[in-house]
């Protein structure tokens, strides 16, 4: 039986303009909305139009936003208001900084371009229109057209957010290779907005048109409300014929596509190394199990496999690796719904194992291919932490011989950290999104390197006749996916020659192929669906995504003279990349930047504190000095004054720590530190009215009321209410008393890097003069001196507590209070004996 390869072409762009109003119908009308998608032999040219008349009596605001995909850079934006037109120049980024940075200390808006999706980044725009004037905004951007699982899909995400008069989107198709299937799909779709889509389709081209009338949009007869809310998916295959793939020529340029097709697959040598820190508890950890039970049952019967897990302990599962089958996927399968989140985080340490592990097999297929997957979500905090020996240490044990893999999950982890050591050896990384659908992606990662059919191929050309040729070598290929070659004919060739080796799972493979030049340029003469120079552009692309990923694993030097390389052709041909901005200039001479984002940026900073030095910050980051990153025993926010306050008891203190005591509450709270950890890993809550006591474990919640004892679990949310008096227990997070007119009690469950409990109180104004305690104290008879350092920025201060002086010094200690707490706050550090 035949066997289809689909191929799946990633473009995306949302269309979304706002209008700032209070009418019901909109005083700001998008009167004409039209997108206009080129692609030509994999690359996609995409231009936005949007036309806006403001209908109010007063000037009014329009926000126009575009979402776009990452791997698209940005070629051209203008604004036309009442004819005059306002374009966007790209500029290099440091120049382009420079010249906004007077723009940005007065509280201009800094940035048009934002991450806001794991494919999707927005462009982001608006301008004040006066009344009755009309502005034109036009978008262009570009991209080079990814297969990935064996699929081409064009994806256009559409939120006008009100009807369009003219609406109307355009994709032409040019696929000289043959458009083997067409179709199309749309999460907003209704028996009347399909007459107003239609389709044609040749050989080779395509034109698909959605062009709904204003009836055709409504919700409904009665309300002015739009459909058009959602995706728009057109997906095509092409024919694939040639063994040595397709080669295109333009203008002296030429691309060559290679995606081999029913092939076998190599059998696959793999290790997941999946992080349990406490970082990944809950949820995270939840998704994880998910994922990895089905890409258990997607391991085929002649892989190998073997699993480590690790937080601040390493744990080989078994010592060798295991052949799949159906007995040994089963036993991993239950030592994968048995994983459990807590403690530190030793990245080192559980690669160097899993490298071991795989030095170590023995009796493995002889051609097959052995890699290394890693699922982090955090920063290595035990064993080796800087995070460049680490690099060091793994690049140096795989020694060219295995793929590592990186998946960070969420924005705790250092993306450039794992992106790096990625592409240092064969692999890459991608950064998992803590959304619903995390577990698919895990899988859907997982279907992406599954199957390699070939490995070590070299994409040969002759060296005198060609210039400017991008990488041509790759350790693997995985079915599915595509590899892309491109580069400028120097001298005046009638034939290209091509010549592919590679191996693959049965043979040394040697493919030859040979393009004809004038044949292959006729092919698109006079193509109304093609702009003239499209594979000198997909060549600039492709070489500057290649040089900026080569920068990436660079030393220092090699990293500038690349960058150089890259800014150099992305300013010649007019790509915003994450080397140049776009200024965008607007009326009354405001300005804009427009800059490309990369993964790395879209995660939380790593901001140096007021008052801490760059030497601390960095030793902070390499691990030498815990003290800056340690949560405090408790912590508290002075009344009426905007001051934290980090507070530690002795380790010598007794057994149980008088916290607080407000008779006029009917309150009392006393705590007890772990043995050897420092923190407190109890907390007993008592009330007067009604007669409750709340006896808080890092394992559980009890409750007791009148000798009856009600055990609440940490591990699901739920709450208990006794004459008035709310415990509620928020899953793995938190747990809550609270009564009417009373201080809120709140405690935090700590699962890093040992399990301990962070107190804190809520509506403190309620606390009476007489509180007392450890912590009560702080609530009714602390105050900073007047006469000593009262700078803000002063490292240290004079607190008197209960008539006592203390010295007191600026510290950042991680903050228990919030649900993330990877970055330090500033607090005055206080240690006391009860």
């Amino acid at each position: 039986m035949e066997q289809r390869t689909l191929l799946a072409l990633m473009v995306f762009s949302s269309l979304i303009v706002l209008a700032e109003t209070n009418d019901q119908k909109p005083a700001v009308e998008i009167y004409s909305l039209h997108v206009d998608c080129k692609v030509t032999s994999r690359f996609a040219h995409t231009v936005i139009t949007s036309r806006i008349v403001n209908r109010a009596n007063e000037s009014r605001e329009a926000t126009f936003e575009v979402e776009l995909p990452k791997t698209a850079f940005i070629t051209n934006f203008s604004m036309s208001i009442d004819g005059e037109v306002y374009p966007g120049i790209i500029k290099e980024k440091a120049a382009a900084q420079n010249e906004y940075d007077s723009a940005v200390s007065q509280g201009q808006s800094a940035g048009l371009v934002k991450i806001t999706d794991r494919k999707l980044e927005q462009f982001h725009v608006s301008v004040s229109i006066a009344a009755a004037s009309k502005v034109t905004f036009e978008l262009t951007y570009e991209e080079l057209l990814k297969r990935q699982l064996g699929k081409y899909e064009l994806l256009i995400k559409v939120r006008p957010k009100q009807l369009v008069k003219h609406f109307q989107i355009d994709v032409h198709i040019f696929e000289p290779q043959g458009i083997h299937f067409l179709e199309t799909d749309s999460t907003f779709m209704t028996n009347e907005l399909t007459e107003a889509l239609t389709k044609e389709q040749n050989e080779t081209k395509a034109h698909i048109l959605f062009k709904p009338t204003l009836e055709q949009q409504k919700k409904n007869s009665e309300r002015d409300e739009t459909l058009l809310n959602g995706d728009f998916v057109v997906r095509y295959d092409v024919k694939r014929e040639a063994t040595a793939g397709d080669i295109q020529i333009v203008n002296g340029y030429f691309v060559h596509y290679f995606a081999p097709q029913e092939m076998p697959v190599f059998p696959k040598n793999v290790i997941f190394v999946i992080d349990r820190s406490g970082s990944m508890t809950g949820r995270k950890i939840e998704q994880t199990r998910d994922a990895l039970l089905k890409i258990l049952q997607d391991l085929r019967q002649e892989d190998h496999f073997s699993f480590i897990t690790f937080n601040h302990k390493v744990v080989e599962w078994k010592s060798s690796l295991l052949p799949a089958t159906e007995e040994n996927v089963a036993s991993a399968a239950a030592l994968v719904q048995t994983l459990t989140a807590r403690g530190g985080t030793d990245i080192n340490g559980a690669l160097l194992a899993a490298v071991g592990v795989l030095d170590r097999a023995e009796a493995l297929p002889e051609h097959s291919v052995s890699m290394i997957i890693l699922l982090t979500d955090g920063q290595p905090t035990s064993g080796e932490r800087n995070v460049e020996v680490i690099q060091e240490n793994v690049q140096r044990a795989i020694n060219g011989n295995y793929a590592l893999f990186c998946l960070g999950f969420g924005f705790d982890v250092s993306y450039k950290f794992l992106e790096k050591m990625a592409l240092s050896n064969g692999g890459i990384a991608r950064r998992i999104y803590e959304n619903a659908d995390a577990a698919l992606q895990l899988q859907g990662f997982y279907q992406e390197v599954a199957t390699p059919i070939l490995m070590q191929i070299e994409m040969q050309y002759p060296e005198n006749s060609i210039e400017g040729l991008t990488k041509n070598n790759f350790k693997l290929f995985f079915e599915g996916s595509e590899i892309v070659v491109s580069g400028k004919i120097s001298n005046e060739l009638d034939l290209l020659p091509v010549e592919i080796k590679a191996q693959s799972h049965t043979s040394n493979l040697t493919l030859k192929e040979e393009a004809n030049v004038k044949e292959k340029e006729q092919v698109f003469q006079n193509q109304r669906y093609i702009f003239g120079n499209f594979i000198e552009r997909l060549w600039a692309y492709l070489t500057i995504q290649q040089l900026l990923e080569k920068a990436i694993s660079a030393q220092e030097e090699d990293q500038k003279a690349l960058e150089a390389q890259a800014l150099d052709l992305s300013l010649r041909y007019s790509f915003v990349t994450p080397l140049t901005s776009m200024v965008v200039t607007k009326p009354q001479q405001q300005e804009e930047l427009a800059n490309k984002p990369t993964e790395a940026d879209n995660e939380k900073p790593r901001k140096l504190p007021a008052g801490a030095s760059l030497q601390r910050l960095h030793s902070r980051m390499s691990g030498e000095d815990d003290s800056a990153s340690e949560h405090p025993q408790l912590l508290l926010q002075l009344p009426r004054q905007n001051e934290r306050i980090c507070l530690n008891i002795d380790e010598r203190a007794q057994t149980s720590v008088p916290l607080l005591s407000d008779p006029e509450q009917g309150l009392t709270v006393t705590g007890k530190l772990g043995d050897g950890i420092n923190h407190f890993v109890q907390f007993d809550i008592s009330y007067v009215n009604p007669p409750v006591q709340i006896h808080v474990y890092t394992h559980a919640i009890l409750v007791s009321h009148n000798n009856n004892n009600n055990w609440l679990s940490w591990t699901t949310s739920t709450s208990s209410a006794i004459q008035g008096l709310t415990v509620s227990v928020e899953k793995e997070k938190s747990v809550t008393a609270s009564l009417p007119d009373t201080v809120t009690v709140k405690i935090s469950l700590v699962r890093f890097p040992e399990d301990f409990l962070g107190l804190y109180f809520l509506n403190t104004d309620r606390f009476s003069d007489k509180v007392t305690g450890v912590l009560g104290q702080f609530y009714s008879k602390a105050q900073f001196g007047s006469n000593f350092n009262n700078d803000q920025r002063a490292m240290e201060r004079l607190l008197r507590v209960s008539g006592s002086e203390h010295k007191v010094s600026r510290l950042y200690k991680k903050d228990y209070r919030l649900e993330s707490a990877s970055e330090p706050v500033s607090c005055w550090s206080i240690e006391l004996t009860p």
